[in-house]
């Protein structure tokens, strides 16, 4: 999945140069990583990428290897269900046994051996049956941006590593994250899934029953010289959702693989700070960037030369036309920013 903008990465991320066509670690783009951990396990024929029209250009040149019917493209965005109903509509034409994991583009992982040991896991569980599988992450601090994933450990684990999931649980407060913590039963939603087309597809007709028709119609164009059209008006016509919210939390039988391998939902700029490599003092630069009796910042500098003194616990972020800068606390609410510059008409900085 590789549609998003990535707001909360702005300045750096614009809508001609989204979050996941950008270098935010130094090893590379977040698309090109994702593919690329793929090897050994996926033919590279069977990559889809789905995206929007707009950034399907600037992904193609970034891998021009993919074949141009690799590209699922969504005409509008409505959020993970129906990016990943409209990727299952079209394998499953395909391939009425496809199989389907489902990877955002914007994840840095390592440890590949595991990774890959996890997917297989899941594959294996769901390959016949309709069960639907989430990797979920060991979680390693009392995280309160991510979501949380309970284990249902009383019973009898379906492999070594699956377990049923309990309960699906929203962000939690830092006392609640860390109960979590405690009890050994959590783990972080990371947002990858593993499950055939089919399975899906039949949980969206039971649960989002509007885009369960949609998809009806949709798969029934596919290939013909209304594809686009049809795509089209069932997109416009319906509303996003996450396919946590339409689907996950309301299917019968859902497992959850223990992921035990390292992971990052690269989500914010405190989240890139923390990747980064830290002098002393806990601060990460890149560019040309001097500090002075500063402490646990992230300096990210473009075409000028940046220098700080006396400061700490920021995010300084500079390009070509603009710079940020915020708290590192508060790095998510970069997103509040790009609202308030649509909302003075800035398009030219968007």
């Amino acid at each position: 999945m590789a549609g998003g903008v990535g707001a909360r990465f702005w300045p750096l991320s614009r809508r001609n140069r989204p979050k996941q066509l950008i270098d935010l670690t130094g090893e590379g783009t977040m698309l090109e990583q994702t593919i690329a951990r793929l090897e050994g396990l996926v033919d590279k024929d069977n990559v889809w990428v789905v995206t929007n029209a707009e950034q399907a250009a600037l992904i193609r040149e970034l891998i021009p290897e993919f074949r141009a019917d690799r590209f699922i493209i969504e005409p509008l965005g409505r959020n993970t269900a129906p990016a990943i109903g409209l990727a299952a509509v079209h394998l499953h034409k395909q391939d009425k046994d496809a199989v389907m994991i489902v990877l955002p583009a914007d994840h840095r992982i390592t440890n590949l051996e595991q990774f890959h040991y996890c997917l297989h896991s899941a594959v294996e569980v769901v390959h016949d049956s309709e069960l639907l599988a989430t990797i979920g992450i060991e979680p390693t601090r009392p995280e309160t941006g991510y979501g949380y994933i309970q284990m249902d450990t009383s019973g009898i684990r379906l492999r070594d590593n699956v377990y049923p999931v309990k309960t699906f649980a929203e962000k939690p407060n830092l006392g609640t994250a860390r109960l979590f913590l405690q009890s050994g039963e959590f783990l972080w939603n990371s947002g990858m899934f593993v499950w055939r087309a089919d399975s899906i597809l039949k949980q969206i007709v039971a649960h989002l029953p509007l885009w369960g028709a949609a998809f009806k119609e949709i798969e029934a164009a596919v290939g013909t010289p209304q594809e686009q059209d049809v795509t089209r008006r069932k997109f416009e016509a319906g509303k996003g959702i996450s396919i946590d919210y339409g689907v996950m939390e309301k299917a019968p039988r859902v497992a959850v693989v223990r992921g035990t391998f390292d992971w990052n939902d690269v989500g914010s700029w405190d989240e890139v700070w923390r990747l980064m490599a830290h002098d002393e003092h806990g601060n990460a630069a890149r560019g040309d960037v001097v500090l002075a009796h500063t402490q646990n910042t992230c300096v990210l500098a473009g075409t000028k030369l940046i220098a700080a003194v006396g400061v700490s616990n920021l995010i300084i972020v500079e390009t070509e036309d603009a710079l940020m800068i915020c708290p590192l606390d508060r790095s998510q609410e970069v997103k509040d920013l790009v609202e308030a510059l649509k909302a003075q008409g800035k398009d030219e900085v968007l």
